[in-house]
């Protein structure tokens, strides 16, 4: 006679949430510890180059805004060095961090950055890169962090000669990876995860 056999239900993927601000931006939370939230400043002083702000929204596939979205980002400074050991081309400006972290807005969802405009680094095989900023996406029901980048819709010269950028199949994608200038002199990056206007993401 086969015995019958007891399954057992599936457990739930891992995500991020909806604990990511608690254990990454505590004191966005109103938990007060570590006297400030790390990645939350990355000038420590007067810093090289053209300060600029970006600010964005995470959009779900309905065009809603995500509410707990956290975003990080890592950037060369003004002059295109990294603020790292392993940065052989010269030295990185010492009040700059080059690494940002923003939980979005509890009411809008918006995330913000204050940081400098990053200077081109260069391809492996040479070629300079449009100035850019690598961006980590996570909020709750995303099991991966998503990746992408963030270009600068006023640097067209550069973008038409980026490694990557000329890389994409879909050329009329490439507007999604563009932070475009507004009135106030702030830049747009807003991203979607579904829909027609996807932002591209990279599998790295």
């Amino acid at each position: 006679m086969v015995q019958p056999l007891d399954y057992l239900r599936e457990s739930p993927s891992q995500t991020a949430g909806p604990y990511v601000h608690i254990g990454c931006t505590p004191n966005f939370t109103g938990i007060s510890i570590y006297g400030g939230d790390l990645g939350t400043s990355m000038k420590t002083g007067p810093v090289q180059g053209q300060e600029i702000t970006i600010k964005g929204i995470v959009y779900d596939g309905t065009g809603t805004p995500l509410r707990d979205a956290m975003i990080e980002i890592w950037q060369p400074d003004a002059a295109g060095l990294f603020a790292s050991a392993n940065e052989t081309r010269g030295t990185a400006d010492p009040n700059f961090t080059g690494w940002g972290r923003s939980p979005g807005d509890m009411n809008t969802g918006e995330f913000t950055f204050e940081t400098v405009k990053p200077g081109a680094v260069p391809f492996p095989d040479g070629r300079m890169q449009a100035p850019h900023i690598t961006a980590w996406i996570v909020a709750r029901g995303i099991n991966i962090g998503l990746h992408t980048r963030i270009y600068f819709a006023d640097e067209p010269d550069a973008n038409a000669a980026d490694p990557i950028l000329t890389r994409i199949e879909h050329q009329n994608r490439v507007p999604t990876l563009l932070a475009a200038l507004q009135d106030d002199g702030s830049y747009r990056f807003d991203v979607h995860l579904q829909g027609p206007n996807e932002t591209i993401f990279f599998d790295i």
